[in-house]
């Protein structure tokens, strides 16, 4: 009887152990309970144990922090837009500006004799032409070009050079006293083994441009006498040249004018733009 009297007792004796270890580790684990941002990294949640309950204070900040935190994600997820900065422009554009209708399609006497007035630099600026041609032009080709020669000039001295012995001669020792250089097409492989220093300063004689010609004293004396190349923007069919400086007088500058619009022939184009250096635009009614 003895004996059974102990295994009893040892048994309700182990299960009062394991109670209170039981207990133990359950105060433990609810003391480890932490909020999040109190010895925890980025992003992690609270640990509660299962059967665990926070505090009321407790539970309060949880709110707070978990709140700050999606608010947080959120406003990192959407990017701020960036504002485009205002472009300021000065006091004498801005007047110049002013006596432009920018909705009006001016007659050409009327949009010449207004760029003269627009005009505000104190050197003598040139006349800009902008050219919008119909889209059809262009076709498959990347760009459109040509030349014209314009009856009274750009304005500018125009430094014309034939290639030969000499001209080469001073290329290869960095001397180049000319803006246009035309050559003979016999001349050209000759002119290969410089053409790493024409090339960058669009110097190297080419076809496209009209500058190989079987003729070069010919040529050499058109592009002398006001003949200028234009073509359009890669893949755009917008051509900018100078018809003149603010300088000439307006029937000069309408003359250039002409003959530009003649040489492009006035059905390709759909918006004529004249400006001075500097100067607002000012559209032309295209008769």
């Amino acid at each position: 009887m003895g004996k059974i009297r102990v295994a009893v007792l040892g048994d309700e004796l182990e299960k009062e152990q394991k109670r209170r270890a039981d207990a133990r580790r359950q105060t433990k684990a609810s003391k480890k309970a932490k909020v999040a941002g109190v010895g925890l990294h980025g992003g992690q949640r609270i640990a509660v144990p299962d059967g665990g309950d926070l505090k009321p204070e407790f539970k309060k900040i949880v709110e707070e922090v978990e709140s700050g935190a999606s608010s947080e994600a959120a406003s990192k997820k959407t990017p701020k837009k960036r504002k485009n900065p205002t472009r300021s422009r000065s006091k004498k554009y801005v007047e110049a500006a002013s006596l432009v209708d920018k909705t009006k399609l001016y007659p050409l006497a009327e949009a010449i004799s207004l760029v003269k007035k627009t005009s505000f630099t104190k050197f003598d600026g040139s006349v800009e032409m902008h050219i919008n041609l119909n889209p059809s032009v262009m076709g498959d080709k990347k760009d459109f070009r040509g030349s014209v020669t314009l009856p009274h000039g750009t304005g500018k001295e125009v430094r014309v050079a034939i290639a030969d012995d000499d001209i080469l001669t001073k290329v290869e020792s960095g001397k180049i006293d000319f803006d246009i250089l035309v050559a003979h097409p016999s001349m050209m492989p000759r002119l290969a083994k410089v053409a790493r220093i024409l090339g960058p300063r669009g110097l190297m004689p080419n076809p496209k441009t009209g500058t190989v010609s079987p003729d070069p004293e010919k040529r050499a004396k058109e592009l002398s006498h006001g003949q200028v190349n234009f073509k359009t923007e890669p893949d755009q069919p917008i051509i900018h040249m100078s018809i003149g400086k603010v300088s000439f007088d307006e029937q000069k500058l309408m003359g250039n004018i002409t003959a530009v619009l003649g040489a492009i022939d006035k059905n390709k184009v759909t918006r004529v733009t004249l400006a001075s250096t500097m100067g607002p635009g000012i559209k032309v009614a295209i008769n």
